[in-house]
């Protein structure tokens, strides 16, 4: 379908013959005059001027060069066929704890064990990738927090970068009070209604310069949701060179910040002992946070102005050429 940007052109068409009737007549100069004819007169093969400005298909040359003129300027456009675009469900800042804790290989992947981030990285991706409509963003944090992708309808690119990050990337503690704040920063410009942020730690806070309560504060007074998961194990018998004895993996864990932070913003906290676990919360965080399912079509615009624009200055071309020609001639 073809449509123009700017119809209203189309009204100067009549310009052409609005010049013609408005130019002022040609004065004949009145007087007589003897003409004596030289034989050359009849052996010329040249047209007079007048005729040959006169030759119609001149004039039909000029007219639709004006024309294709103005359709240029109309600014045709070429619609294409609808195109379902992304839309905004949820504005979802997802934060994982790369501390030197999470090389602790306490979950299990296919019978085979695995340590926490690579956990983390197996399940949070297939969470992403469902995410469709929602706008994801990607903290890393250990004891420094860093935005390591922005806010995004690529799922792909943040499930890319999740898998490339490796322990022990942004140091060896935790500073669950940079990223909360770096996520506030991040999400503040953002609906207050569609602001989420899914934190995922095995420790406590042990770094940074930002309290984690006091961080928690500021994203309750600017509406963003926490969720916070705890990851680790429990307690569990493990065999040693003097016998079985009991280690707990996530003795450091603190549940109660977590509890708190989730608490304050009007979020959930969550545990998560092996992956069944955190897959039963990444469901659960898509039942809470469901996405918004709206419709939006965008037909996309191909703008076709150079083709007529083109070819009506090839015809004036054309014109002017054969119009010095004939001015050589004469």
């Amino acid at each position: 379908m073809i449509e123009f940007q700017w119809p209203w052109i189309f009204l100067l068409l009549p310009l052409p013959l609005l010049a013609r009737l408005l130019k002022p007549a040609r004065t004949e100069q009145q007087g007589a005059a003897l003409i004596v004819p030289a034989p050359e007169d009849f052996q010329s093969r040249t047209p007079p001027v007048s005729l040959k400005r006169r030759a119609p298909w001149r004039v039909w040359l000029a007219l639709v060069s004006w024309v294709l003129l103005v359709s240029a300027s109309a600014r045709p456009q070429l619609l294409g066929e609808p195109v379902a675009l992304p839309v905004t469900g949820r504005d979802l800042m997802l934060a994982v704890d790369l501390s030197g804790s999470m090389q602790e290989q306490d979950f299990l992947i296919n019978q085979k064990p695995v340590d926490r981030l690579t956990a983390t990285k197996w399940v949070a991706g297939d969470f992403i990738e469902r995410r469709v409509g929602d706008r994801i963003g990607l903290i890393l944090f250990g004891e420094r927090a860093y935005l390591q992708a922005p806010l995004t309808f690529d799922r792909k690119t943040v499930r890319t970068l999740l898998n490339e990050s490796a322990i022990g990337l942004a140091g060896q503690f935790t500073a669950i009070g940079d990223a909360i704040g770096l996520a506030v920063k991040r999400l503040r410009e953002r609906d207050q209604k569609n602001r989420v942020l899914i934190l995922l730690t095995d420790g406590a806070n042990t770094a940074g310069e930002v309290d984690p309560m006091q961080a928690t504060r500021i994203a309750a007074q600017s509406g963003l949701k926490i969720y916070t998961v705890g990851i680790g194990a429990d307690a569990m018998m493990v065999n040693s060179r003097f016998g079985k004895r009991q280690v707990n993996p996530s003795r450091n864990l603190d549940e109660k910040a977590l509890r708190d932070i989730a608490e304050a913003t009007g979020g959930k906290y969550f545990r998560a002992r092996d992956t069944r676990e955190m897959e039963e919360i990444y469901a659960e965080l898509d039942r809470l946070e469901p996405v918004t399912e709206e419709e939006l079509n965008y037909r996309p615009r191909r703008s076709l102005y150079p083709w007529p624009l083109g070819l009506a200055l090839a015809l004036a071309s054309g014109l002017a050429l054969f119009g010095v020609r004939g001015n050589r001639h004469d």
